[in-house]
């Protein structure tokens, strides 16, 4: 095999791994009956009062995770379950205006120029971690996170 023939086997190795490690990531839509029975429980009792808009699920650092995508009051609510039905994480959207004045400061200035279109908080084990927002730069959109002090975050949640 020449050096570039050798090249390019190599590169197509690493292209097809890559390719097959981001459909491994990627969510999939399923419906109500694909959710394992330890799932749907949680679901039942978490979206009393809500609609349920969907369900996905994906590959989360190697372990399964099932998402109900939520309507409370107006307001999104996604709710993560691993597949015995334990909650990992719930990001719920939250009004700028309710938001703590040094978590509005902390946004604010991670957004820099951008426009703040939606903001959600997020919570991890029944402890809030972080607040989200998206935000909207010419046509660009990005995410920018804070702690719930307003601080930044020394990693992404």
């Amino acid at each position: 095999m020449t050096t570039i023939g050798a090249q390019l086997a190599v590169l197509s190795l690493i292209t097809g791994l890559a390719i097959a490690t981001t459909m491994q990531a990627q969510e999939k839509k399923i419906t109500r009956g694909e959710l394992p029975p330890a799932v749907e429980k949680t679901v039942a009792e978490q979206s009393q009062g809500a609609t349920i808009k969907g369900f996905s699920t994906e590959l989360d650092k190697g372990k399964r995770v099932y998402e109900v995508e939520l309507s409370v009051n107006g307001h999104g609510k996604d709710i993560s379950m691993d597949k015995d039905g334990k909650i990992v994480e719930v990001e719920e959207e939250v009004a700028m205006d309710s938001l703590p004045p040094e978590v509005k400061a902390g946004l604010t200035s991670a957004a820099g120029s951008g426009t703040i279109l939606k903001v959600e908080s997020l919570t991890k084990g029944g402890k809030l971690v972080a607040y989200e927002a998206d935000v909207k730069n010419g046509p660009k959109h990005s995410e920018v996170q804070v702690g719930p002090n307003g601080n930044k975050l020394a990693h992404e949640e």
